[in-house]
């Protein structure tokens, strides 16, 4: 979170963030935070209480309670263009076996999951949902445009079309010559053309959710 991207981002004010140990608003002498499942089963729950009790406390009147579950709606860009309208988001990371239903039902406002896989904690999915939020706020990239090109993130909803640098030629692999003409608008339409050829190879879904 210090690094890159996200720590310039804080280091010039865009964005705060803080990292919150639940065990510090447990009331059990051991600073507890779970407790086996009624009915029986394997691992543990995360208790109500102590999450209601921290949240309770961070909470403002504008924040947004998000739980990383496997069970939530699955992280996209335009989630991560919605989520960076928000003032305040709490980003609740789930342990064990996951937490209390009370929870679900009485203080989050929205449940994510980054993919179709089981991760040991909710903390890398928070992590990827960061960068992904934060990198959208204006000033956050060295280049305004960076994030508009990127994949996922143009307004067509399709793939990034190919980069090259220097040098011109690299091992008879020649970057194309539309790209050295100067010809912005063949540039552009060329761009467009790789971007949909892309995504219909590559994520053929993103063009059937058009």
């Amino acid at each position: 979170m210090s690094s890159s991207i996200i720590g310039r981002a804080v280091e010039s004010d865009l964005v705060k963030i803080s990292i919150h140990n639940l065990r510090e608003y447990s009331t059990d002498k051991h600073r507890r935070v779970d407790d086996r499942p009624y009915g029986g089963g394997p691992g543990m729950i995360m208790s109500c209480e102590t999450i209601f009790r921290a949240v309770e406390d961070l909470k403002t009147p504008t924040s947004k309670v998000i739980y990383m579950s496997p069970s939530g709606e699955v992280f996209k860009q335009r989630l991560a263009e919605e989520l960076v309208e928000e003032e305040h988001l709490i980003l609740l990371c789930g342990h064990y076996e996951g937490v209390d239903q009370r929870v679900l039902d009485g203080i989050i406002d929205r449940e994510i999951s980054i993919g179709d896989y089981i991760l040991s904690n909710g903390n890398l999915a928070a992590m990827v949902i960061s960068d992904a939020v934060i990198r959208l706020i204006p000033g956050a990239l060295g280049c305004s445009e960076s994030a508009i090109d990127e994949s996922f993130n143009q307004e067509d909803g399709l793939l990034e079309h190919p980069q090259y640098t220097r040098p011109e030629e690299f091992r008879h692999m020649r970057v194309p010559e539309v790209l050295l003409s100067g010809n912005h608008k063949k540039i552009k339409e060329w761009r467009s053309e790789q971007s949909y050829q892309k995504t219909l190879t590559r994520r053929p879904d993103l063009l059937k959710e058009k």
